[in-house]
Parts: structure tokens; C-alpha cells; sequence
């Protein structure tokens, strides 16, 4: 690009007319007051800017206008602008995940030519890690459950107006678990911030679903690790075997896979298979009840048992639905401590970084902060000390009635996003909303979602479904993970459909997804609108052959 510019130059300088003609230096000037357009904002009057500095093109993103904004007292937010020629006219808000308190950036989103914008949800994780901010803090409690999202989307489109000299044409919100619960949440709250809004894997029941994994934990950890389906084969004191898991796996799928019709290591429906562990698992019992590599004991049997069915409190009551059929591979690294995962289990994590389960209890569930966690998370024979200020609490000692005799519903009432009126929303905002879930989702349990949005059809829509999909859409993908990954087709662009809809007024009556083994595509298939259900059609006999799986061999039923 040097040496070009330099071979221009001395053209240009052979006469006035020819000046404006040569690209060189018109890019350059363009260049040069796009990026004094861009430092510019730092002076909006009516926002706080932080950072407006121009970033030079890679290769994957354009040249483009990076600002970061504060909004008192400690939501940070930023955005990516594309020049005003690259820009598609509409704003995007980006979800967050985990615990968040960072910063992400939507490179692609940012090519395609959306200003993007995201926030730290009002707190930094390299200060306070996990769910540390929330302790004594109702502020920053009250930023995280809903505030800073909402007020990211109010900046976003002061800043846009700032840039651009007009507004977003559309403006929307796409994000996943946490970024799921948030976008239920706008759509809940702030219904008039969003043309679209796309929820994926919502953690919408937030307070219960971090308590049942707290309770699944305890069930696992309890009796010096009874339960634990990882078995210790060399006598070390650390399992290191995960036969069990193997076993049950395969025990369900060979139940639960052939059920649509097709053999592929993929449970289309779980709700449509009968699985029961005290049956199935029977005849792989450890005989006498003696603990071995690849036969379940009773313990182990009922904490499979209490994962399925979900967490219940002491009078049997349950708190919410557990782990589908399908979710059985995330189970090891996520709930199961053993020599793979330093016998710290991905809900509980570390200190350093903790799980999204591991210090909930102690700072985000409670009105009153019960005290600090302890220094191990995975040492049950830690003695917690009340003494101290502040106090230690260990989440083995949370106790999983204060769910239903409402210890923890001021905090769910901040966090929690699951009003079925959408009314304001889907009908007096004309709204359109993408709600999807993978059925392999070992993470944020699928089936509380699927029940959320027959109560939105239910509330909003007076059990019309018809008129119901006509504004918001359920889609369920079989055998896919927590947003992404997994065995069934799990990848598609989820944000495109809804553009299309809200833009276009095309409901999509289904999304094309597709599996991938190193970069090769070799599974395809529609994923339907919700109660729809992909059906077989192609080539008779030819259902478990994988050259058959591609979308046009399936149809919406």
C-alpha cells in the first residue's frame, strides 16, 4: 500500500484536476476525517466516553470506530462502529455469559456491518471474580439482573445517533445463557429497546437453577463421594475412570436414539423416551452393592435418579426440572469431580476462577450475604469459620428448603426472567423474539424452557399457537450442547433468521443446522418451530445412512 501511494503521489501533483481524482490521497483524507469523526465522540455532551479511538482494518475486521463508555457508578460499556459507508443501519447488543464482568466484541457481526455494542454487566471480573460483586452490593446485584443491559441499549443509541447523524433503522439483541436471560429479560421489562431479540439456552430461572446445582453437587459430594459415578481404579484416592459414565450413555441411547427412526448417537425427542434408571440400569447393578469400574451401587443409582428428576426440597417439592436424556456426556466434566478435571468439577471451578455454581450461594442468592467461600471448593472437610468478618460460608451448607420457603425470592425477583406477558413486547411493540435450546444442554437444563414458552403461549397468546408463532418461535435442537457443540447439528446463523422476520415479515418456519467434524460438514437438517418436528423423507431405506442426512431430506411435521 506504501509503495502505491508513493507512485501516486507525484501524479497527482501534475495538476489541480487530476488532485481529486487520485484515490491515494482522497482514501487518505476520507480516512484521516472519519478518524477525527470517530475520536470526536470522547466530546458527546451527553455521555460519558471513556475511549474513541480508531482501529486499522485485520483480516477479518474492516477499519472501524472503537469507543468504551462508563455509565455511573460501574457499568462499562463498548462498541464497534463501522464507517458510516460499511454500515448496514442497524444496532446490535450483543449477551454476555457466566458471571460475565468483561468486555466481548462480535467481529463477525462487525464485518457484516452492525455497530455492536456490549457491557461488563457492572462489574470487572479481574477485580471481583465469579459471582464476588454481588456481596453486600444491591447495586451491582440489581446492575447484573437486568439494569446494565438496558442502559447499554439507551447508550448504544445515543452513540449511534452521535456517529452516524441519525438512528439505528432496527436495532437488536442476540445472546446465549446468560445473554438468554438477559434477552428474555428485555423483553420482559424494557419491551420498546429491541425490534428482535434471539434468546438462546436462556438461564431464565436463574436462583433455582443455580440452587439445583448446588443440591446436585451436595448429592454427588455427600458421604465422602458415594455417588460419584467416576470410580478409582488404581487405589490412589483420585478416580480416574469414567467407564460409568460410558455405560450409561450408551445405556440410554440405544433406549432413546432409534425412537425418530434414525441411528445417529442423537435423541431426537427425550421427552418421548421412557427411560428409567431402576429398570434400565438394572442388570449393570454392583452385585452385593460393592463399588466397581463398570456396575452402578445404589447411591450412585439414586444420584443419577436425583439429576433427572431435579432438585426437590424436604417435603418433596420440586424446585425445577432436572437434566434431560441426551445431557449424560456433560455430566463428568461438569458435576462429577475426578483425576480429568482436578477433582473440581466445571460448576464449582476454583477460587481463581470459579464455576457459574461454586460461590452463588455465598453472594448472589440470598437478601443478606451469608460470608466468603471457603479456600478449597472441593474440600468437604473444611470446617467454615463464623467467627471471622466477614464469615465463611461453604455452599455444602446451603440448604435447599430456603428455595421454597422464600429465602431467596428478593434476589429472584431481580434476576429472574420468567413473566410470560409479552404482551407489551410481541403485540404493542410488534416485536419479534427467537427463543432456541439444545437438547443436549447439560448446562442450563432445556426442558424449563421449553415450559416457559408454552406459558408465554399460553399467557400472551390465550393457547393460541398459531397466532403465537407468528411473533415468537421455540426452536429445540436435538443433540446440540450449552449454545453450540454437541452431536446433533448444532450451527447456524441465529441472528440472521429473525433479521429476515423482523425486516421482511418471513416467519421462520425452521433454521438449517449443521454438525461439523474437523471443518467438514456431516450432518444436516432443519431444526423446526416448536411443536414441529423433523421427519424422515428421502431415499426409503436410506435413513441411517450419513449421505442421506442433509436438510432436503427432512420435513417439518
Amino acid at each position: 500500500m506504501t509503495r502505491i501511494a508513493s507512485l501516486v503521489s507525484p501524479l497527482c501533483a501534475i495538476s489541480v484536476l487530476v488532485l481529486w481524482g487520485c484515490s491515494g490521497l482522497r482514501v487518505n483524507e476520507t480516512v484521516s476525517e472519519q478518524q477525527l469523526a470517530c475520536e470526536a465522540l470522547a466530546q458527546t455532551p451527553n455521555l460519558t466516553i471513556i475511549v474513541a479511538r480508531w482501529v486499522e482494518a485485520t483480516e477479518t475486521t474492516p477499519q472501524y470506530c472503537y469507543m468504551k463508555g462508563l455509565i455511573s457508578p460501574a457499568i462499562v460499556y463498548h462498541m464497534q462502529l463501522p464507517l458510516p459507508e460499511n454500515w448496514n443501519g442497524r444496532l446490535l447488543n450483543i449477551g454476555d455469559g457466566g458471571k460475565d464482568g468483561d468486555l466481548d466484541f462480535a467481529d463477525h457481526r462487525l464485518a457484516q456491518g452492525y455497530a455492536v455494542a456490549n457491557s461488563n454487566m457492572g462489574h470487572d471480573n479481574g477485580v471481583e471474580p465469579g459471582a464476588s460483586f454481588g456481596f453486600n452490593n444491591r447495586q451491582a446485584e440489581i446492575d447484573f439482573g437486568y439494569r446494565a443491559v438496558h442502559l447499554t441499549a439507551n447508550a448504544s443509541k445515543s452513540v449511534v445517533d452521535a456517529y452516524y447523524g441519525r438512528s439505528p433503522q432496527y436495532s437488536y439483541f442476540e445472546g446465549c445463557s446468560t445473554g438468554g436471560r438477559e434477552a428474555l429479560m428485555e423483553a420482559q421489562r424494557f419491551p420498546y429497546d429491541f425490534d428482535g431479540i434471539v434468546a438462546g439456552a436462556p438461564v431464565l430461572f436463574y436462583q433455582k437453577s443455580n440452587a439445583t446445582h448446588v443440591w446436585m453437587l451436595q448429592q454427588i459430594f455427600r458421604d465422602n463421594l458415594a455417588g460419584n459415578l467416576a470410580y478409582d481404579q488404581d487405589g490412589d484416592g483420585v478416580p480416574e475412570s469414567l467407564t460409568k459414565f460410558d455405560l450409561l450413555i450408551d445405556t440410554v441411547l440405544a433406549k432413546c436414539d432409534g425412537l425418530d427412526g434414525i441411528t445417529d448417537s442423537v435423541i431426537d425427542n427425550p421427552l418421548a423416551c421412557d427411560f428409567k434408571p431402576e429398570i434400565d440400569l438394572a442388570e449393570n447393578m454392583c452385585p452385593d452393592n460393592v463399588n466397581g469400574d463398570a456396575c452402578f451401587t445404589t447411591q450412585q443409582l439414586q444420584v443419577i435418579k436425583d439429576i433427572y428428576r431435579g432438585a426437590h426440597d424436604s417435603k418433596g417439592v420440586r424446585i425445577l426440572k432436572g437434566k434431560s436424556l441426551g445431557t449424560e456426556p456433560g455430566w463428568a466434566s461438569g458435576l462429577f469431580p475426578h483425576a480429568g478435571n482436578s477433582m473440581s468439577p466445571a460448576r464449582l471451578g476454583t477460587p481463581e476462577r470459579p464455576g457459574t455454581t461454586a460461590d452463588h450461594i455465598n453472594y448472589l442468592f440470598y437478601e443478606k450475604d451469608p460470608g466468603v467461600p471457603m479456600p478449597a471448593f472441593n474440600d468437604l472437610s473444611q470446617v467454615p469459620d463464623k467467627t471471622r468478618q466477614p464469615p465463611e460460608y461453604a455452599w455444602w451448607e446451603f440448604d435447599i428448603d430456603d428455595v421454597t420457603s422464600g429465602k431467596g425470592d428478593l434476589m429472584i425477583s431481580i434476576t429472574e426472567a420468567t413473566d410470560p406477558d409479552l404482551s407489551r413486547f410481541l403485540l404493542k411493540n410488534n416485536g419479534k423474539l427467537i427463543i432456541y435450546h439444545g437438547w443436549a444442554d447439560s448446562a442450563a437444563n432445556p426442558e424449563p424452557t421449553l415450559d416457559y414458552y408454552k406459558d408465554v403461549v399460553a399467557t400472551t397468546f390465550n393457547d393460541d399457537i398459531d397466532a403465537a408463532k407468528q411473533k415468537v418461535q421455540l426452536f429445540m435442537a436435538p443433540g446440540m450442547e450449552h449454545c453450540r457443540n454437541g452431536p446433533g447439528p448444532n450451527s447456524w446463523d441465529k441472528l440472521a433468521p429473525l433479521v429476515e422476520w423482523v425486516e421482511n415479515g418471513e416467519a421462520p418456519d425452521f433454521i438449517v443446522a449443521t454438525h461439523s467434524t474437523d471443518g467438514v460438514v456431516d450432518n444436516e437438517r432443519p431444526i423446526c418451530a416448536y411443536p414441529g418436528k423433523a421427519v424422515y423423507t428421502g431415499p426409503a431405506g436410506g435413513e441411517n445412512d450419513p449421505a442421506n442426512w442433509v436438510a432436503s431430506n427432512f420435513a417439518c411435521q
